[in-house]
């Protein structure tokens, strides 16, 4: 039985770490005849998660890390300039370091090197793969919706030559059913400080890949992949969904903090506890912070809320837990709300969501925490910040009616305040046990489980991209 190796790309920062590794598990523990080598690039300012490397390595022997070396990144003042353009060039910096490490570490073991996986920041890197000559494949950690707008990107560009404006009328991209308002396109398409001219120039690059891999099903997102199936777009395989369901292993204080949270969570009622949660940047001021308290406490539901301060040590830029609650929440709130409500700030996310105690979810609409939401049933209040979280948010409320609206057009650093009225508003309706909403979540949950099983149509999509790969890896080895 012919075997082959693959080599994984993926873009420093967490999410999309978890995200590769997932796909590279489904695959091993799919097909047997594959390896897979991970080159793990050391994020700008903060430490690669070490642990979670380690445990895969641990767990999965046909999973081998390697450690590139540092490298410089662009100046830091690029980085609050625009993030796209900031990451599409570190990651340049990588490119010689992954190309003599395949050559002198890849190549070099007795398995064939089949194709080199991507990350969807990692587009350059198909160069490095048709330099080697050998296939590539773009791993996409976002939605299909969001690979068709860009792919629809570097189409616009040719026509207008600019950024997006607020001012722009609604823009119809095939991905979408419903034409985008400017207030939902991701901030990358406003940016005129390299942001949006990076991201129109990896949306030209995906299509000199050999197949495009997106964590979603075809059930969930059909419209936009349907408008995949014309000339010129490389094979799209969706795979997902694909979750950690494990989650991070706590240590030191989160582990009491994550049994105290487990423990609160047993003593509700089912579906009571709105939960509140906006990813590893997500973050707010004092005005906001006190806005939200008041709208949850007029709501009168149960609630669970990880509240995080914007970090001080812009060197980390990550934000850190509140210890001065009594300071910077209402006058009394704390006090008011004891038992019916609980703070906490680093908090197990899927864990939280597959308790039986979580009745709805106020998210930012990463799109892995979509992806977890929909496989627990948990209907989600919008609450975008960065990234592509905006177009993430319009769709699943619009396209989908998948989720509840708070905001689909809020942005971290815009100055928007959020008023206690709208999120008392948006948790009231979220948390109505009959919404249709709520039936639909219901009905998605279903079909996300079944996707992934044998006979499901991610389970399909991925037998046909195993099946890509060792034909491409046959000619490859032909030439």
């Amino acid at each position: 039985m012919k075997r082959a190796e693959l080599a994984f790309i993926p873009a420093p920062g967490i999410g999309h770490l978890v995200s590769t590794i997932e796909f590279a598990k489904r695959l091993l523990d799919r097909e047997d005849r594959f390896s897979i080598t991970v080159l793990i690039m050391n994020a700008a300012f903060a430490p690669t998660n070490h642990s979670l490397v380690q445990s895969i390595a641990a767990s999965h022997t046909r999973v081998r890390f390697i450690h590139l070396p540092q490298v410089d990144p662009p100046p830091k003042e690029l980085l609050f300039k625009s993030v796209e353009k900031f990451i599409t060039e570190f990651i340049e910096n990588y490119r010689s370091h992954i190309k003599e490490t395949i050559i002198n570490r890849v190549l070099s073991a007795s398995l064939p090197l089949a194709g080199l996986v991507v990350d969807l920041f990692c587009s350059s890197m198909i160069d490095v793969a048709h330099e080697l000559g050998v296939p590539s494949y773009v791993f996409f950690t976002g939605n299909a919706a969001f690979f068709g707008f860009m792919l629809y990107l570097p189409i616009r560009h040719d026509q207008v030559g600019i950024e997006f404006r607020e001012t722009d009328p609604e823009s119809a991209i095939p991905s979408y059913v419903n034409p985008v308002p400017p207030g939902a396109l991701p901030s990358l398409a406003l940016n005129k400080e390299g942001g949006y001219i990076s991201m129109v120039n990896h949306g030209r690059k995906y299509k000199e890949a050999d197949g495009i891999i997106i964590n979603t099903f075809s059930e969930l997102e059909s419209q936009a992949v349907s408008s995949f199936l014309i000339d010129g777009i490389p094979p799209v395989y969706t795979v997902g969904p694909m979750i950690d369901h494990k989650g991070k292993t706590p240590a030191g204080d989160n582990q009491a903090n994550h049994e105290e949270i487990m423990k609160w969570l047993d003593d509700q009622p089912p579906s009571s506890v709105v939960f509140l949660c906006f990813g590893s940047f997500g973050s707010f001021g004092e005005p906001q912070l006190k806005e939200t308290a008041l709208g949850l406490e007029r709501s009168g539901h149960r609630f669970l809320w990880s509240v995080r301060l914007v970090s001080r040590d812009y060197e980390l830029a990550k934000p850190t837990d509140a210890h001065n609650l009594e300071e910077i929440l209402p006058l009394g709130f704390l006090e008011r709300n004891r038992g019916i409500g609980r703070i906490c700030g680093w908090t197990p996310q899927v864990e939280v969501l597959a308790h039986k105690a979580i009745g709805g979810f106020v998210s930012h609409c990463g799109w892995n925490s979509i992806l977890e939401s929909l496989w627990h049933g948990v209907p989600i209040a919008t609450w975008p910040l960065y990234a592509e979280q905006q177009t993430n948010a319009f769709q699943m409320v619009r396209d989908l009616g998948l989720a509840v609206e708070l905001k689909m057009d809020y942005r971290l650093g815009s100055g928007m305040l959020v008023m206690a009225e709208e999120i008392e508003k948006a948790v009231r309706c979220l948390m109505e046990s009959d919404s249709e909403v709520r039936k639909r979540v219901k009905e998605m949950s279903e079909k996300s489980r079944e996707a992934v099983i044998e006979g499901g149509s991610s389970y399909a999509s991925l037998g046909r991209l195993i099946e890509a790969i060792m034909a491409n890896n046959t000619e490859s080895a032909r030439k």
